[in-house]
């Protein structure tokens, strides 16, 4: 793993890369530290200016956003504006597994909930519907994603008319990319460790504003919304299971589900074995990054989110690991049931498949199939 500074993509004395007086933008976190979570905790200094519209949650300043912050009052109001956003976001469907592909010994009730059928093919709409809501729609804004995140961010910006660019890792689908650009929005490609040098430059240098893809309770309140509509399909699940990359969705649906007071409610987030920085950092009992690679690309991000690690910590039950193999097997297993979703989105369903998750015969399980973009050409990459 490249050391902070020692990015190949940007050399000292470049133009390309952020040196000398880097206070203006402090607080944009390093990707790659192991150190404090407090670099992490911040957004940058360019975060904002937020809009008029009130909100509790945004009254808060960064800093002092914790997870003890976050409330169902806080939440409830993120819902409201996510289910009355411009952007058209919906309420998937929550649907009974009745195939008979599964291994007999799960005798379980699984409950799909179809995030793969959301508007721009991935649950990411709801967190950048409730960030855009509370933005100035005049700024040049800039993200790093390696896909659904940053589709997401562009069909928001083509809607409201802002300017964008999306960081994206060289390990994202090519596909992705074009697909982000087919909005208007500019993409550059680098190495999954120089991505944070390359958004501070833009900051620093470019002056655009960094609206983060997973560490932002804005974003984090917006995808609360999917824990709210579980619980309107199946009021006490035993068990929900969701993936996890920087840890957005994993904690705003576990935050949604505990304080609407499912207490027994086991809530268990699921990454690849590539990928596993929410793993490490329960582990090491702080948020860690590390050179994350996985066929789930949307879960391989350089480094844990403060904030959804704090949340998770108090809310999820465990963190556990599959495999790339686990995964393809998963993502052929739901298209062969008619489903098509990406690896990224297939890796919940693996834990279950693959006995990752205890305890759970006679049990109501809700597992969240994330996203869908998949392309044909990667579709031919897995198992029949």
């Amino acid at each position: 793993m490249f050391a902070h500074g020692a990015c190949p993509c940007f050399r000292s004395g470049s133009k390309h890369y952020p040196t000398g007086n880097r206070s203006r933008n402090r607080s944009v976190p390093s990707s790659f530290s192991h150190d404090s979570a407090a670099q992490h905790t911040a957004a940058p200094s360019k975060f904002g200016p937020k809009s008029k519209q009130a909100s509790l949650l945004t009254a808060l300043a960064m800093e002092d956003v914790t997870a003890d912050s976050i409330t169902l009052q806080m939440l409830q109001e993120a819902r409201d504006t996510v289910t009355s956003s411009p952007l058209g976001v919906i309420s998937t469907p929550l649907i009974p597994w009745c195939q008979t592909t599964l291994p007999s010994h799960l005798s379980c009730n699984i409950h799909l909930k179809l995030e793969n059928m959301q508007r721009t093919g991935s649950f990411k709409i709801r967190g950048v519907a409730n960030q855009f809501a509370r933005q100035s729609k005049d700024g040049h804004f800039v993200t790093m994603s390696a896909g659904n995140y940053g589709k997401s961010f562009a069909y928001a910006s083509k809607h409201y008319g802002t300017k964008g660019k999306v960081v994206m890792p060289e390990t994202a689908p090519m596909s992705r990319s074009l697909l982000i650009q087919s909005f208007g929005i500019e993409v550059e490609r680098v190495p999954t460790p120089c991505l944070m040098d390359l958004v501070n430059r833009c900051v620093q240098e470019d002056n655009m504003t960094f609206m983060h893809s997973y560490n932002d309770p804005d974003l984090i309140a917006g995808h609360a919304s999917l824990g709210f509509e579980i619980l309107e399909v199946v009021p006490n699940p035993d068990v929900v299971v969701v993936c996890c990359g920087g840890g957005g969705l994993l904690a705003g649906v576990a935050a949604a589900i505990k304080l609407s007071g499912c207490e027994r409610t086991r809530i268990y987030g699921v990454e690849p074995e590539g990928a596993c920085t929410m793993y490490k950092s329960f582990i090491e009992k702080k948020p860690v990054g590390m050179d994350s690679k996985s066929i789930a690309s949307g879960l391989a991000p350089p480094f844990a989110g403060a904030l959804p690690y704090a949340l998770c910590q108090k809310y999820v039950e465990k963190i556990v690991l599959v495999t790339d193999e686990e995964i393809k097997s998963a993502v052929s297993t739901l298209y062969r049931a008619g489903l098509v979703v990406e690896p990224s989105g297939s890796a919940a369903f693996a834990a279950i498949v693959n006995d990752r998750i205890p305890d759970i015969t006679g049990k109501n399980i809700v597992i969240i199939l994330s996203g869908g973009n998949i392309g044909k050409d990667e579709l031919m990459n897995f198992p029949d």
